[in-house]
């Protein structure tokens, strides 16, 4: 997840303008907008300390911010909360156990990763009946999607070849 898509949902979150965060930050108030459109963008990819004064602006950690390293508990537990903010994913308990599940009211997101999770689900189950071996299932989720029989998948061809076939067409 980039670091322009956290900082637009939180900046939202917390009903701020681009303006309002721009300046809240330290840019001017003319280009504060500018600045924070090409930050939200991806276009500008913010330093180190402008990720901690964004962070504090908004009061939240940097690691809400940045990709998480999930290498870590703390990182992990930051993908987990922006899992939760942009597709629904929730905590709950079954017969005394947490377990993660998908609030289907956040919209199309939440119901991209429900198909996700049962194409999961479905390997996970053939692994545990024996019906693929481990290796088969490694490489289902370290290539996902190219193995997924769950969904239709597509390449989109490349914008040379679309703009090629455009013009042939148009002959």
């Amino acid at each position: 997840m980039a670091i322009g898509e956290r900082l637009r949902f939180l900046r939202s979150l917390r009903g701020m303008t681009q303006k309002y965060l721009g300046m809240k930050i330290g840019f001017t108030e003319n280009t504060a907008d500018v600045r924070m459109t090409q930050y939200e963008s991806g276009a500008r990819t913010p330093k180190e300390k402008m990720i901690k004064d964004f962070a504090t602006v908004l009061e939240v950690s940097p690691l809400a911010l940045t990709i998480p390293d999930i290498d870590s508990y703390l990182g992990l537990a930051h993908t987990l909360f922006a899992l939760e903010d942009l597709y629904g994913l929730k905590t709950s308990e079954t017969n005394g156990e947490v377990c993660l599940r998908l609030d289907k009211s956040k919209g199309r997101n939440a119901e991209e990763m429900l198909k996700f999770f049962t194409a999961w689900r479905q390997e996970a189950a053939k692994l545990e009946s024996g019906e693929i071996t481990e290796d088969e299932y490694n490489k289902w989720r370290y290539r996902y999607p190219e193995f997924d029989t769950t969904q239709k998948w597509t390449k989109v061809p490349s914008q040379e070849l679309s703009d090629y076939l455009v013009e042939q067409i148009k002959e």
